[in-house]
């Protein structure tokens, strides 16, 4: 079984098409017909069914996918970290980020990296807490931030960086606004644009407005900080978001007001896998991640 067997394997099951798969990998249609045959002759199964002009993975077609796509991210990490080990300052770092931290924690920190190893590159890919753990577990990604940190998930290792408090953010003309602090149900017959379903932050909010006693009149869902934000300012609902995602952000039209009741707040950090060391740029970042909110923790005190 060759390298180039899988990688035109994996090219034409995602495009289910060879002739695609063809020109995306610049070869000839007739190569990769070849190379897939030769695959299925050694496997002794067929890894795919014609459906017209197009292909479709077979039930062990789809078996041998997942694993020979976790083969190929392997030997490509193998690659990376001998590269690393060469010279680590050279490397690249695959990070994952939640919207939430996009704006301030994540530019933060790369900025002040990039000022100390400015040769080292980054690959970013934003999602839901779920699908952050996931990426991490599978070795999509070595290192994510995250929000909350989680605490009792087997394969992964998170570290704690700070928390943060969760506030009420107001169209400027509200009523409430000149308040200097509210309980959260103060505001139970407002109309709330929260995340969707789904989502940890909008888990966080609904769970507090029912330890309030009430539920939340959500009137808008969407997963863009920014367009929640929108609403807000043009008087629309009104919101509660993580303090990050308002510093030096706050929506010209709104006002933000600490929560007295009940106490909201989440832990921001980073995991890493257990399972598996990290390359050596990215042991570089995750110490310097951590150097980083200790030294801010200590100018903060």
């Amino acid at each position: 079984m060759e390298l180039r067997q899988l990688q035109y394997f994996i090219e034409v099951a995602k495009r289910e098409h060879v002739t695609e798969a063809a020109h995306s990998l610049h070869v000839a249609q007739s190569a990769v017909s070849r190379q897939i045959a030769n695959l299925e002759a050694e496997l002794g199964v067929q890894l795919f069914f014609r459906e017209g002009r197009n292909v479709k993975l077979t039930p062990l077609g789809k078996i041998f996918l997942e694993h020979a796509e976790t083969a190929l991210r392997e030997i490509e990490k193998a690659k990376q970290e001998i590269e690393e080990f060469l010279d680590p300052e050279r490397g690249c770092i695959r990070i994952g980020f939640p919207s939430s931290l996009a704006s301030y924690v994540l530019p933060t920190v790369i900025s002040a990296f990039r000022a100390k190893y400015p040769k080292i590159s980054f690959q970013l890919r934003q999602g839901t807490f779920h699908f952050l753990i996931d990426a991490v577990v599978k070795g999509e990604i070595d290192i994510a931030f995250i929000a909350p940190v989680p605490v009792e998930i087997k394969e992964v290792q998170g570290r704690i960086l700070f928390s943060d408090k969760v506030v009420a953010l107001l169209p400027a003309n509200h009523h409430l606004a000149h308040y200097p602090a509210l309980r959260i149900n103060q505001l139970k017959d407002e109309s709330f644009a929260l995340f969707p379903k789904g989502f940890v932050l909008q888990e966080l909010v609904v769970k507090a407005c029912h330890q309030m006693g009430f539920e939340p009149k959500v009137a808008f869902e969407g997963e863009d900080i920014d367009a929640i934000k929108g609403l807000v300012a043009t008087g629309l609902a009104v919101t509660l978001l993580p303090e990050v995602t308002l510093i030096d952000s706050i929506p010209r039209g709104t006002v933000k007001i600490p929560i007295s009741e009940p106490d909201l707040s989440r832990t921001v950090g980073v995991i890493i896998p257990k399972k598996r060391n990290l390359p050596p740029s990215e042991q570089l970042f995750y110490e310097f991640i951590t150097k980083f909110f200790t030294i801010l923790d200590q100018f903060s005190q």
